[in-house]
C-alpha cells in the first residue's frame, strides 16, 4: 500500500464590515489560513476581484506552491546526482484566463529558475534535472494545465 499524506487548513473569513454579505461591494475578502504551529497567513482575494493587494491571494499561492515544490524535489535530486547548488532563486510566473460565467482558470505556469552550482562540469546535469523535478513534483502532477520551465545555470 502507498503512503497517504493528511494536510489539514483552516481558512477564517475576516473581512465582515458589520454587515456580512449583504452586497458584494459591502464586504472585504480578506481571511486568514491558519495551520498549526505555523505562522498565519493573510490572504485576500487578488486586487482585480475587489481583493487587498497587500496580502496573498489563493492565485499567487498556487503559483508559489508550484515553485516551492519544484525547487524542493530539484535540490533533492541534485544532492543524490552530487550537483552542488549553492543558490537557487525562482522567479515564476502564471496566466490565468477568466471564462464567460464569471470563474476562470489557470492555462499555464512558468517556472524561471536561476540555479548556481559550485563547478562548471555540474551545468548541464544542473539544467537537465529539472525536467525529474517536474516529474516528481506533488502539485505539479495535481494540476491540469502545463508547468513549463526555462531554466538557468550558472557557477
Amino acid at each position: 500500500m502507498q503512503g497517504q499524506h493528511h494536510y489539514k487548513a483552516t481558512v477564517q473569513w475576516t473581512g465582515n464590515k458589520g454587515t456580512g454579505t449583504d452586497n458584494y461591494r459591502n464586504y472585504e475578502r480578506s481571511h486568514q489560513i491558519i495551520i498549526e504551529n505555523k505562522s498565519d497567513i493573510l490572504g485576500s482575494s487578488d486586487l482585480a476581484f475587489r481583493g487587498d493587494k497587500t496580502k496573498h491571494n489563493p492565485e499567487d499561492l498556487l503559483v508559489s506552491s508550484l515553485s516551492s515544490c519544484h525547487m524542493l524535489w530539484y535540490l533533492h535530486l541534485c544532492s543524490e546526482a552530487g550537483v552542488i547548488v549553492t543558490d537557487y532563486i525562482d522567479n515564476s510566473t502564471g496566466i490565468m484566463v477568466d471564462s464567460l460565467d464569471g470563474g476562470g482558470q489557470f492555462t499555464e505556469v512558468t517556472l524561471n529558475p536561476i540555479v548556481t552550482v559550485s563547478k562548471q562540469h555540474m551545468i548541464t546535469k544542473a539544467n537537465e534535472l529539472h525536467k525529474k523535478a517536474n516529474e516528481l513534483c506533488f502539485i505539479a502532477n495535481s494540476v491540469n494545465f502545463p508547468v513549463r520551465h526555462n531554466p538557468t545555470a550558472k557557477i
